[in-house]
């Protein structure tokens, strides 16, 4: 019957709920519904899931402590140090470049000068739009939109578009606000006389410091001292208008004023020019000093260079050879060595000489310019005359050892000590050393080298009674708030006595005179003293004297009676024998008389001398 309990074995069974429990003190029984699981904790006590649940509690607790701990280490404690690194970050600190000083010639007319421009530099990895941004510069920089494009789409931090550009043009460039474009500071050195002047004045490199020439003697007062601006810029690398803006300004530089007159550089410049332009002149040089400061009013070589054109000039020419090169001055050396025998005792300008035509010399014979027999020459005559034979005759009455005393003080064989860079000492064995040629021929200005410079300062030595001033080509140097502070005067050193040198000032009076050497060196209305001279040049390609033509030069002084300046003119003439009187005392006079004119000075007011040149009355 239904729902009856049956026994075992009696039938089937009637069908049991899925979840029923059986009757007895039998084990619990759980059957899963397909797809559900059992309850992680289902099997844990009531104190079990306590102890859990406090823990994950206090590590919940924990973590948010940590959490809020740092966020008050962060915004708190920290907080300024990490808006300053963020701030740091945003800040940019540029060289504001000091304004380079002037250079200026004697009346202040600027050789030099420094204007403001700007460098164009790029960060590409700010740049969006390369070739938006090249189609916005180009027509400012003047640079292809290729070109632009390319930099700009570059993998570095850094890229220069265009330098030296004016402050107009940087102004616009600015205004552009082209993210990744910025300006540095990049100032333009002028050279507005040009080459006038340009071997003395010097030149920059391209970073601005001097390389040549005042620009490097005087880089440290020219140069100033460069200041610093720091500004907050935004993501574009441009300045962030309301931010942080500093400024340390820059000092400027110092002024340096010569002792360069501009009007008479640029004659001398220009004879010097024309006299490299005869075709056989391969360079000529020439140097105008004060005689009473040393001051040096004018100096110039051919071929000269212009500064603002030195990247484009060949580096050979790039020097100063007025005070660099050297060359064998040949008889203007004479007047050294009259001056010894005058000094010592040896000659008096009227003391008569028997002079042969050649004399002995070692293993050599020394000759005048031409051969002669005896002739009784004064002392005045054997200076007038050039006579090798007759200055070797003197000489050896002064010997060796006081001759080279002489040379020594009127300043062979030691620079000048000029404000100038590049200097040569000249070349003076030792008197100990000289052979019997040897002897014989330094007293007559071959187997000795001299600079321009030197052999100028000889005769302002003889000009100013006999007291040599160091050369100066600095007259003072102005600061940037105006003050002015005299450059230091040349050393001065007493050479000869004043009687001495009135003598020697005489006798070389006779050789711009009748019958002397020099007659094209004279000047109207002045009288003019000086030495020609005409020395044998070496060969760089042999060594020796053979095919290497010759060196012509006039050194002289005006007017005689009253000596103002000195002009010496060096022409180096490797295929030409010319005397220093046919082609180096027309330039000489050239200069001479621009210089007397541009000062004004009065001219002679006696007449020349009479000259006894030899021992017949």
């Amino acid at each position: 019957m239904p729902n009856s309990v049956r026994g075992p074995g009696d039938g089937p069974r009637a069908a049991r709920p899925s979840s029923s429990v059986r009757g007895g003190t039998g084990p619990f029984v759980s059957r899963r519904e397909p797809g559900t699981r059992h309850s992680r904790g289902a099997g844990l006590s009531v104190e079990q899931r306590g102890r859990r649940n406090r823990w994950g509690l206090a590590f919940l607790i924990t973590l948010l402590v940590l959490v809020v701990g740092r966020l008050v280490v962060l915004q708190g404690i920290d907080g300024a140090a990490y808006a300053s690194a963020a701030e740091q970050d945003r800040l940019r600190t540029y060289t504001v470049a000091a304004l380079r000083g002037q250079v200026l010639d004697r009346e202040g007319h600027p050789l030099a000068y420094t204007v403001d421009a700007s460098r164009v530099v790029a960060d590409p990895t700010v740049v969006r739009d390369p070739k938006r941004a090249a189609l916005a510069l180009t027509t400012l920089l003047d640079v292809p939109v290729p070109e632009l494009t390319e930099k700009l789409s570059g993998e570095g931090r850094y890229v220069e578009l265009a330098t030296q550009v004016p402050p107009e043009t940087a102004k616009l460039v600015e205004e552009l606000e082209i993210p990744g474009v910025l300006l540095k500071d990049d100032p333009v050195r002028l050279y507005p006389a040009g080459a006038v002047g340009g071997q003395i004045v010097g030149f920059v490199g391209r970073e601005g410091a001097g390389l040549a020439g005042i620009e490097q003697a005087y880089e440290e007062q020219l140069s100033g001292t460069d200041g610093q601006r720091t500004v907050e810029v935004g993501s574009g690398g441009n300045p962030i208008p309301s931010g942080i803006d500093e400024s340390t300004p820059a000092t400027d530089g110092d002024d340096v004023t010569l002792t360069l007159d501009q009007d008479l550089q640029f004659v001398t410049d220009t004879r010097l020019g024309e006299a490299c332009a005869d075709g056989a002149t391969t360079r000529a040089s020439a140097v105008v000093q004060d005689v009473r400061t040393g001051e040096v009013v004018a100096m110039g070589s051919c071929p000269g260079y212009d500064p603002g054109a030195y990247r484009t000039t060949d580096p050979d020419l790039l020097g100063n050879p007025v005070l660099s090169d050297v060359f064998e001055p040949g008889s203007i050396m004479k007047a050294v060595t009259l001056a010894a025998a005058v000094e010592e005792g040896h000659a008096t300008p009227d003391r008569v000489l028997s002079v042969n035509g050649h004399i002995d010399a070692g293993d050599r014979v020394v000759r005048d310019a031409h051969d002669h027999a005896p002739v009784d020459w004064t002392v005045t005559g054997i200076l007038a005359k050039s006579s090798n034979v007759g200055t070797i005759m003197l000489a050896r009455e002064v010997g060796d050892q006081k001759l080279e005393e002489y040379l020594r003080a009127f300043g062979v064989g030691e620079p000048t000590g000029i404000e100038l860079p590049g200097e040569s000492r000249g070349i003076l064995e030792s008197s100990a050393d000289w052979t019997q040629s040897r002897a014989a021929n330094i007293p007559i200005g071959q187997g000795v080298s001299v600079t321009t410079l030197q052999m100028a300062s000889i005769y302002q030595t003889i000009a100013n009674d006999g007291v040599r001033v160091e050369p100066r080509i600095v007259r003072s140097v102005t600061g940037a708030d105006g003050t002015v502070r005299p450059a230091p005067e040349g050393e001065r050193t007493r050479v000869i006595s004043e009687s001495t040198a009135d003598d020697l000032a005489f006798m070389l009076e006779a050789v711009v005179g009748p019958g002397g050497t020099a007659p094209l060196g004279q000047i109207e209305g002045f009288r003019v003293a000086g030495k020609t001279g005409t020395a044998q040049r070496a060969n760089p390609e042999t060594g020796g004297y053979a095919g290497g033509g010759y060196v012509t030069t006039f050194v002289g002084f005006a007017p005689a009676d009253d000596p103002q300046y000195v002009v010496a003119v060096e022409l180096e003439r490797p295929t030409s024998n010319a005397e220093g009187g046919q082609v180096a005392a027309p330039v000489f006079a050239d200069i001479m008389r621009a210089a007397l004119t541009a000062d004004a000075v009065v001219p002679s007011g006696t007449a020349r001398p009479e000259f006894r040149l030899t021992g017949s009355p």
